[in-house]
């Protein structure tokens, strides 16, 4: 009696490739690291206490929502929920009142993430989305920016992010490097990049450190160079231009340095949800960032516009997807 070789078909992928959603999310969590080393090393308590609140209260909705509303099994030990609270409070003052950052958390996971059925279904980043949410909400209070004096208790000392500067050098029509010398403290090139005595978010005072995490995202093959990169050449060379052609619009080394551009090009444009899939996608996807950033921060209301250049693009991402599909092999 002849043997019947049987084959077994089964559905992809094939081949497992070791990743995973908590490999990928911790290894965010600890890129991230130099960068809440500085805010600490910074701003002191202030910023370990709207981090810790951040985290812990994305951590309890993200579990109230699934558990109890969608009926679902939680999820929160993904790590999805604790970098949408890192990356929430990097975005927020360290002054800023504590319930505040509560419902900035409720918006991103409520709104932002869960509205849309969970992890991998939203549209938008959902720590952008929060933290937009409260700059609408609460003007005054996101943009009330702390100088960093460490851990040091006495009252804090607010003053002006270079990104204000800006604005005070257009409605000059003064050269933007007369401004930002005259501004003294820390307002020069080496103080935007190491975070000292320049004010502003948790997570963007210290460039150094946000490309540290970087490179270690880098070699551990967490996200790939094109979406950040594409942004910073965009930024480098539309700011370029403005800047030659008018000495009131800030260089190019200052765009890259200041506000959220490394944060928000290294670690917000690049998640996987709500970022294109090819690589033409990401390039295209990098620039409309670039473009739109320079233009919010240069003509818009807005100092900072990196926050909703992101979520712009989120928004064109399916089509974006959708123009960039690769080829058909049969």
């Amino acid at each position: 009696m002849n043997q019947v070789n049987k084959f077994v078909v089964s559905p992809s992928p094939h081949v497992h490739g070791g990743d995973s959603v908590e490999r990928n999310m911790y290894g965010v969590l600890v890129a991230l690291i130099p960068a809440f080393a500085c805010s600490l090393l910074f701003f002191g308590w202030g910023a370990l206490h709207v981090t810790l609140v951040a985290v812990a209260s994305a951590l309890i909705f993200e579990y109230v929502i699934q558990r109890y509303l969608l009926k679902q099994p939680a999820t929160i030990t993904d790590g999805s929920a604790v970098i949408t609270g890192v990356l929430l409070a990097f975005n927020l003052p360290s002054t800023i009142p504590l319930w505040i950052v509560v419902l900035g958390a409720l918006v991103a996971i409520g709104i932002g993430k869960m509205s849309f059925g969970g992890l991998g279904n939203n549209i938008f980043n959902p720590a952008l989305v929060g933290r937009v949410f409260l700059l609408i909400s609460f003007p005054a209070q996101m943009t009330t920016w702390p100088e960093p004096r460490g851990f040091d208790t006495t009252d804090a000392v607010t003053g002006a992010t270079p990104l204000t500067l800006i604005k005070q050098a257009l409605r000059a029509h003064t050269p933007f490097e007369e401004v930002f010398s005259s501004a003294g403290g820390g307002h020069d090139m080496l103080g935007m990049s190491t975070g000292h005595g320049i004010g502003g978010s948790l997570g963007e005072v210290a460039s150094f450190a946000l490309l540290l995490g970087f490179a270690y995202l880098l070699i551990r093959r967490i996200v790939t160079w094109h979406i950040p990169v594409a942004i910073f050449v965009t930024i480098t060379l539309f700011s370029g231009i403005l800047h030659w052609a008018n000495p009131a619009y800030a260089g190019p080394l200052f765009h890259l340095l200041s506000g959220g551009v490394m944060l928000g090009a290294i670690f917000m444009a690049t998640d996987y949800v709500t970022s294109p899939m090819s690589r033409r996608g990401m390039w295209i996807y990098g620039v409309g960032i670039g473009v739109l950033t320079i233009v919010i921060r240069n003509f818009g209301a807005y100092p900072e516009g990196m926050s909703f250049a992101i979520l712009i693009l989120n928004a064109f991402t399916p089509l974006i997807n959708k123009y960039c599909k690769p080829k058909r092999f049969a």
